[in-house]
Parts: structure tokens; sequence; C-alpha cells
């Protein structure tokens, strides 16, 4: 960005320390009201930050057509002056979005509203100023999008719940189109609840009814279905997680008010727009209905034909990429554990696949073995709870098959073994293709959530 890293690291600690200096008033005081952001959100240093999460993100155009690649030919930081001084003199204003679809792992497609990347800039700046103060209210419970959580923790914490403390009847819950049907009134009484300032409500009401653009048969389309419905808050937007965490919070609470936790001993993990209820035997069908009455007070539709009562000492069910439910440990004894489930074995077979296609034979072998290793690396720390060397094993294998014949048909040595011609020493030595680990304490995900508890390292109040 044309700063120099000792000043950066200095930016960097400014908005920390902002950060920070929020966090612990929201904390101290969970009724206060914060009435003057607006000239944090336009601050410089704030802007920086912004500027580099969003670089760092790339993403696609918006509807201007502006890439990263012109904001720094012309010098981001004078690109930010001019934002900035837009933002201070109130002639703002956010641009529409462009609508992409994206295909979706059952085969139908998600809609997705890219914003310009000076909207982005703008909405990151809100996000680092909002998020300090309403992670102060973020429920133990939630674990999407929030700083020092992650969907593994969400995954031993469910593992937690079942195999160590018992709740064995989980209701799978799946939302219709959550982020799409947030309603904007109950949505801003929230936000209002910790922000007077009238700046920054507004401006979140126009990004929520921001027009839509889309091109159909070449030509463009607008729709404002946002405005219209009064629903919705874009997939795509970089504002949109913490708004659908805010909101989330009100079903977790109202969990709380009316005994339902207590009386069902009944535990939510959700994370985004995913959700478990962890129920003690044979209350799970109670809390089931409970929750779909109480979604539907809040004007939120659950999909019953994706929503299901898993009973674990018959049934498992996956939960952000993990499959749940009973297995076998060597001497054949049952416990419930958790495995890398099908659809994400699928996933990574399918993304190897397509890294050693024979349209890829252009490519260099150095580059083909990097893209490969990072995809591995990558795949191998999200799934290593529970046993899981079996489905290492079997990536290990299906990768050494496909980068051998990507290699074979690269060079044109058409009949000969592909095993002979680039043996393990050739893949591993040679090249420098990434070994999955062989050995491993597998052990289990909760004994590791435990461990991680009793160290201090899993709280509720976590800091920025």
């Amino acid at each position: 960005m044309g700063l120099a890293p000792s000043l950066l690291t200095q930016v960097r600690n400014r908005v920390r320390k902002l950060q920070r200096a929020l966090y612990v008033k929201a904390k101290t005081e969970p009724d206060f009201r914060f009435y003057s952001l607006w000239d944090k959100v336009y601050r410089i240093d704030v802007l920086v930050i912004a500027y580099q999460r969003c670089r760092a993100n790339r993403g696609s155009h918006g509807v201007d057509g502006q890439r990263f690649e012109d904001i720094e030919s012309i010098g981001p930081m004078e690109w930010l002056a001019q934002l900035r001084e837009e933002l201070k003199s109130g002639g703002y204003r956010p641009q529409p979005l462009r609508r992409v679809w994206i295909p979706k792992k059952n085969g139908k497609l998600r809609s997705l509203g890219i914003p310009c990347i000076r909207d982005r800039v703008v909405q990151m700046a809100v996000n680092l100023t909002l998020q300090a103060i309403f992670e102060a209210d973020m429920q133990p419970s939630q674990y999407g999008f929030r700083p020092r959580r992650d969907a593994k923790e969400a995954v031993r914490q469910v593992h937690h719940y079942t195999a160590r403390v018992g709740l064995r009847d989980v209701v799978d819950t799946d939302l219709r189109d959550y982020f799409n049907t947030i309603p904007h009134g109950p949505l801003m009484k929230c936000l209002a609840r910790r922000i007077s300032d009238g700046k920054v409500l507004r401006l979140i009401k126009q990004w929520l009814e921001v027009v839509v653009i889309e091109r159909i048969d070449g030509k463009p389309r607008r729709t404002n279905e946002a405005k219209h419905t009064h629903r919705g808050s874009a997939q795509g937007s970089v504002i949109s997680p913490l708004l659908a965490n805010v909101y989330f919070r009100r079903f977790i609470l109202a969990w709380e008010k009316f005994g339902y936790a207590r009386r069902l001993h009944a535990r939510i993990v959700n994370y985004a727009d995913d959700m478990v209820i962890c129920c003690r035997p044979g209350s799970g069908e109670q809390a089931m209905v409970l929750m779909s009455g109480l979604m539907a007070r809040l004007g939120l539709t659950v999909n019953e034909e994706k929503t299901a009562l898993v009973k674990l000492s018959e049934q498992s069910f996956d939960f952000l990429g993990y499959n749940l439910g009973r297995q076998y440990d060597r001497h054949g004894k049952t416990y419930i554990g958790t495995q890398p489930s099908k659809g994400a074995m699928k996933s990574i077979i399918g993304k190897i696949h397509d890294e050693t296609a024979i349209s890829m034979t252009w490519d260099t072998v150095e580059h083909r073995i990097v893209e490969l290793n990072s995809t591995l690396r990558g795949w191998a720390g999200y799934f290593d709870q529970g046993p899981v060397l079996k489905h290492y094993r079997i990536l290990q294998r299906y990768t050494e098959r496909r980068i051998r014949r990507w290699l074979v048909k690269k060079h044109k040595r058409r009949g000969r073994s592909g095993y002979r011609l680039y043996p393990d020493a050739f893949l591993y030595g040679k090249l420098g293709l990434h070994q999955l680990p062989v050995r491993m304490a597998d052990v289990s995900s909760a004994k590791a959530y435990r461990s991680r508890t009793k160290a201090g390292c899993v709280s509720s109040a976590r800091p920025v």
C-alpha cells in the first residue's frame, strides 16, 4: 500500500486499540448505546486496515468494473483519501450490487450480491467498528464469523455434548434461505439496541435496500426485492455475516428466556446459518416443535425437508463437513465419534481431480505441485478430528494416481507404467508432493475440546 512495515504495524495497533476500547465499554456496560461512531468509520487508519482485508479477500469486481489492480495503479492511499472525504462530507452513496449465481452442493444455484470495491471497503470499516461492540454480546453457542472461533470448535462442542454429556437426541436444523429472509425491521431494532448513531444506522439500511443489477441475455436488469419485501442481507456483502449473527442471537436468547434449554437439557451450537440442538434422549421431538415455532415468531422459515431429528444411538448426521455418529473402536466397542463426511470426501476428491485434469497439462509441474500441496494441507488442517487416517490414506493414494497420470500425459509417456516412471521417491523426494500423516494420536475431539477448556482456551467473553 506504499506504507513502510513499521508504519503499517502502528496503524494495525491503533485500530486494535480502538476495537479493544469499544469491546471493553460494551462488555462492562451491557445497556450502553454508542452514539458517536461515524467519525471512527472514516478514520484513515480504519480505512487502511479495511482496504487491506478486502484486498486479501480479493473477490470479483462490482458493477463499476473497478479491480484492485486499478486502485494499485493510481495509489491506494490517494484512493482512500478520496473515499474518506466522501464519507466525511456526507457525499458517499452505495452503488448497486452485481448479482452472480454459484452452484450449491445440491445442484441448485445460490445468489450472491457483489458490492464494488469502494462499498466493500466502507462495509469493512463499519464491520471493524461494530464487530468490536457486538462481539461483547454474542452468545457462547455462536461460532461463525467471530474472532478466534472456527468451525472445528463448533464440531468439537457438538461432539462434547453428544459423546460426553450424553445429549444423544440431535435436532439437525436447516433454515430456508436465512440470509435473504432476515426481516429488516427487527434487525434494525437489534442494531439500535446498541447503536444510536443515526448515520451508521441509515447507511446499514441503505445497504440492506440497495438495488441489484443482473445481466440477462446480455442486458442489465435492475431489481430491488429487498426494499419491497423488507427482508434479506445479500450474501457476498462484507457486513452480512455480522448482521446475520446479530439477528440469530435473538433466537438463542429466546431459547434461554423461555426455559427450553433448562427444561429439555437442550444445548444449541450455531455456525452462521447452520445449527444443531443437542437434547437429552426423549426430548428431541419437543425441541423440534419449539424450535420451529420460535423461528416462525422471528420471521424465519425452517426447511422441513432438511430438518431432522437424529437419534445418535442408531443414526448419524453431517455438520460442517464432519459426520457425527456411532463408530467402532479396534475392540469392536461403539462410541460417538467424528470423521469426514461422505460429502467432504467427494468434494476433496473432485478438487484433486480438477487440479490434475488432462486439460491442465499446459501448466508447469512445479505449479501443479504447489496447488496440490495447498489443497492437501488445507483439507488435512481442517479434517484432523477423530480417526481420520483411513481418509488420509484414501486421499493420498488417489492424489498419487492422479498426478502420475497427469505426468504421463504431460510428458507423452504412453504405454509406460506411471508408478515405474514416477515412484513414490520421485513424487515426494524430487517433486516435493505433500505427504499426509501416516500416524496420529487419533484423540477424540471431545477430549481435545475438554483439554482446551481446562487450559482456558475456550471462554464466552473473547477479546477482539
